[in-house]
């Protein structure tokens, strides 16, 4: 009944969605404090409480929204430094048009800085997010990719299943692709 009650004196946010919250969120505490004011010179005194309290509902419905996005915002943004500057399409296809457009923006934003601070040829930034035991590593290819060229010039053919001793720098995007698979002795 309260509730019915604030939504007859509210009726332009009967509906919160959390991708387009009403401009009466984004007034501050004024709205409340108007309708209140309004409510109390009509002799309407006991819809003043009503009206805090839906306000306040709506403040706490606000906050909670934007913990979410920010948090999503923060995992998108992990997604690259795990996966690369490509996703898989399992977790494309859980993302937003808005998201996926929030992500090409931020990969963008880090290749221009990466290719800004390591002279000619840029800094990878996502290499070595671990510091290397071992200049080389053992890897198995889980799937066939084709050739793949070593700084030295030297290709190497990674079909499935066949084992390489290759330098770790050049296998770990495809590490993190799901294309090889280190090798632990």
């Amino acid at each position: 009944l309260i509730h019915s009650r604030a939504l007859g004196v509210t009726p332009e946010v009967s509906v919160v969605m959390p991708h387009s919250l009403p401009s009466l969120l984004l007034q501050g505490g004024t709205v409340w404090k108007s309708q209140a004011q309004s409510e109390a010179k009509s002799g309407r005194t006991d819809l003043i409480f009503l009206i805090r309290f839906r306000h306040c509902c709506l403040l706490r419905t606000q906050r909670c929204v934007l913990a979410y996005l920010y948090d999503r915002l923060l995992r998108i943004r992990a997604l690259r430094w795990e996966y690369g500057s490509v996703l898989p399409n399992t977790i494309q296809f859980h993302m937003s048009a808005e998201e996926v457009e929030w992500f090409n923006r931020y990969k963008k934003s880090l290749a221009t800085y990466m290719r800004s601070v390591g002279g000619e040829e840029g800094l990878d930034l996502t290499q070595d997010i671990k510091p290397p035991k071992s200049l080389y590593i053992e890897v198995r290819c889980l799937r066939d990719y084709g050739e793949f060229e070593i700084d030295d010039g030297t290709t190497v053919l990674l079909k499935k299943n066949s084992q390489h001793f290759l330098p770790r720098w050049k296998c770990e995007q495809l590490i993190r692709q799901g294309v090889l698979e280190h090798i632990l002795s």
